[in-house]
């Protein structure tokens, strides 16, 4: 079996891109601040205070009600202040805006609370129906709800809890929530609204990536491990087909961004012209390594191949007219170059397999056909 390193310059690929506070709160919040680890030192109480001076009275109240129990927030803008990992939550977040929300009784939502929990699809609906201001991200692995109240936040992830594992019904939990709710009200510390009747997850575990549905297309190295053992020997041409893949895609990426420019019509029929041809030539890759039966896999290598297609492509999207149409093409230029010298001195190389050796014999020629109407181009410039 033969390995490489995959050595590629970022432009290889273009691819990608309150303001009245008592003392006693003060020192409460600096003494919070001072023990988080969490806290960045950018973000200080007289900016925040700054901000919220302008917001709602009930979201201002909100804020400073976090911070004087959790310390100072992480993030701070005009619209919104965020705490990262406070006590058992993943993320609490204070809103400029107001919604109104009527379950179990008129009031006002701008405080969000969010966790790490995997919520089955199964159950999705359920908690939507009972609470409609609860947020579920399946991908990252995320449950949120969102309230005027810290404690109320806390009793509807309480009673989701108590639906996913089949405790309640969505009737009985909405039931529970009202009830739990006069309790708090009439000062009786319900259990459900003092804190979280269970543990959340690590985020790892509750994420949830899903699974692609466009055959051949590549695998992350974590999912590679899963895979059969009998394909120990196609790791390297696993890596060769994701790294053909992540040229094709960063060309693709990068001749959407050059349509949507004012650019000149023989630049911009050459983008549509590399966005056709790198479409067509992924799916090509993609069933080759069907009919060769390896899976694609991103490295390390070709994340940071992938990583630095981005970085270059966002230097471009920030300009417009002739100065984006002579970047654009300069960096065709030089792309194009570097990839046409990985396919020689890296990837053809590194593969014993006929049907991937003609495969990359056939995309050097297109990418040198490419290199050579760009340079036509760029001379006619």
């Amino acid at each position: 079996m033969k390995t490489f390193q995959l050595v590629a310059a970022a432009s290889m690929v273009v691819a990608l891109a309150s303001e009245t506070s008592l003392k006693a709160q003060d020192a409460a919040m600096a003494m919070k601040d001072s023990s988080s680890s969490a806290t960045m030192a950018s973000v200080n109480k007289a900016d925040v205070d700054k901000i919220i001076a302008t917001w709602p009275e009930r979201p201002k109240l909100g804020a400073t009600e976090m911070m004087v129990k959790y310390g100072m927030p992480q993030e701070v803008t005009s619209e919104r202040v965020i705490w990262h990992n406070p006590g058992p939550f993943k993320r609490i977040a204070v809103t400029r805006q107001e919604d109104p929300h009527d379950f179990p009784a008129p009031h006002m939502d701008f405080m969000e609370h969010t966790i790490a929990y995997k919520v089955p699809a199964d159950n999705i609906g359920d908690l939507i129906a009972f609470d409609g201001s609860s947020t579920i991200d399946r991908t990252v692995g995320e449950l949120s709800a969102r309230c005027d109240l810290e404690g109320h936040n806390i009793l509807t992830l309480n009673l989701d809890h108590d639906i996913v594992t089949g405790k309640k019904t969505v009737e009985e939990a909405r039931e529970a929530f009202g009830k739990n709710v006069v309790q708090d009200l009439k000062g009786e510390a319900p259990p459900y609204v003092a804190k979280l009747q269970f543990e959340p997850v690590a985020p790892a575990a509750a994420a949830d990536p899903g699974e692609s549905v466009i055959p051949g297309a590549p695998v992350r190295a974590a999912e590679a491990k899963d895979m059969s053992a009998s394909a120990g020997d196609k790791t390297g041409d696993a890596e060769i087909l994701a790294t053909v893949l992540t040229i094709d895609k960063g060309q693709i990426l990068a001749a959407s961004q050059a349509q949507m420019k004012k650019i000149s019509a023989p630049v911009l029929e050459y983008a549509k012209m590399l966005h056709t041809e790198h479409g067509l030539h992924m799916e090509k890759t993609m069933m080759l390594g069907k009919e060769m039966d390896v899976t694609p896999v991103i490295t390390d290598s070709v994340d940071k191949l992938q990583q630095q297609g981005a970085g270059g492509l966002a230097k471009l999207v920030p300009l417009d007219g002739k100065e984006f149409e002579q970047a654009y093409v300069a960096a065709m230029v030089k792309g194009h170059t570097e990839a046409l010298a990985m396919i020689d001195d890296k990837l053809l190389t590194a593969t014993d397999n006929d049907k991937l050796k003609d495969h990359l014999t056939k995309t050097r020629a297109a990418l040198a056909a490419h290199l050579e109407k760009v340079k036509a181009l760029q001379s006619g410039m």
